[in-house]
């Protein structure tokens, strides 16, 4: 009898471990890759997407916690309703009122990023969230400081054993959540998007704009994702205060002076000011510069000709642009503030 009653309460103590175990497992999380685009770049098999990561990360991502002083986060400078990126100054602002020497880029699509940064200084997402950290005039923290903040939350070690299965908190956790959460943030989902799906259709002025930008933006604005990754001298002449001089910082090529990463064109209604430096405000004054473009030999192929568009046709481009405009993914409360 005794017997058949240890066999029962190991039973028991199996199922009920069972269920805990289950209970307590992160729930996974799917990029869900859009109909007709190329396949990612990121290693999801080191980093899975689950539910409780991507909500780490989000937390951690809107936390000031991450800066020495505690009153700067990620998102200061990548508001979700302007494609994460700032819109209220050319150059990005961090600590103590202290201004960076270029405007930040937006955050959309990142799984299929090879490279980050304007000049490439980064080769993978899960680091990325490092140089702002460390920058001196953006967060100006150090890992080893935001881990030992988040080690005396207990909102974070509870966060922390939900994601991962336990109370450990690392530096590398804390940048795979904000991986995680990054991950996430796909626009697919913009006029453009659903006229390539056939459930509508252009405007004419649209339409002729959609033919212009085929003909004089794609070979570096690439469809679907509209960039091709690459580094390009896109003609704007150097700062001498800022002195950036691109991708050549970061190889010491001759050739690399003034490359600078090609943006993608989504949701770019809402993400000006544009270029590195941010010294454009408008859509217009970015296509006036490339329509009477100063042409050199440090130039790509694709820009030794002037574009030469009429009036009109610059109306229409712009038009087209605007259709690259994914409200579902600017307002998607999946990705806001967490309350």
């Amino acid at each position: 009898m005794k017997s058949k009653f240890n066999i029962l309460l190991i039973i028991v103590s199996v199922l009920v471990f069972s269920l805990a175990f289950t209970l307590l497992r992160p729930t996974p999380l799917y990029l869900q890759i859009p109909k007709g685009w190329p396949k990612t770049n990121y290693d999801f098999s080191k980093n899975p997407l689950t539910e409780e990561g991507f909500q780490l990360g989000r937390q951690l991502f809107y936390d000031p916690i991450l800066s020495k002083d505690s009153t700067i986060s990620c998102a200061s400078c990548h508001l979700q309703a302007t494609g994460f990126t700032h819109v209220d100054h050319s150059l990005s602002h961090g600590i103590d009122g202290k201004i960076g020497d270029r405007n930040s880029m937006t955050m959309m699509n990142l799984a299929w990023s090879k490279t980050f940064m304007w000049d490439g200084g980064v080769n993978h997402l899960d680091v990325q969230a490092l140089n702002p950290i460390t920058s001196p005039v953006e967060m100006n923290e150090t890992l080893t400081n935001v881990v030992q903040k988040l080690q005396k939350s207990e909102k974070y070690k509870s966060l922390f054993v939900a994601a991962f299965g336990d109370e450990n908190i690392t530096g590398q956790r804390v940048l795979k959540a904000l991986s995680q959460f990054e991950l996430m943030l796909v626009s697919s989902n913009s006029k453009y998007d659903k006229v390539m799906l056939k459930e509508l259709k252009f405007t004419k002025q649209e339409q002729n704009g959609y033919q212009l930008f085929k003909t004089n933006c794609a070979s570096c604005h690439t469809e679907p994702l509209f960039t091709n990754g690459t580094f390009q001298n896109n003609g704007i002449p150097l700062d001498t205060t800022l002195n950036d001089i691109g991708r050549q910082r970061v190889t010491e090529k001759s050739e690399d002076y003034m490359r600078f990463k090609v943006p993608t064109l989504r949701n770019i209604q809402f993400t000006n000011p544009y270029m590195h430096d941010g010294r454009f405000n408008k859509l217009t004054e970015v296509i006036k510069h490339y329509n009477s473009i100063v042409v050199n030999k440090r130039l790509p192929k694709q820009l030794q000709k002037r574009m030469n568009l009429t009036d009109n046709e610059r109306v229409d481009l712009v038009a087209f642009l605007l259709t690259l405009t994914d409200s579902e993914f600017l307002f998607n409360k999946r990705f806001a503030y967490p309350r």
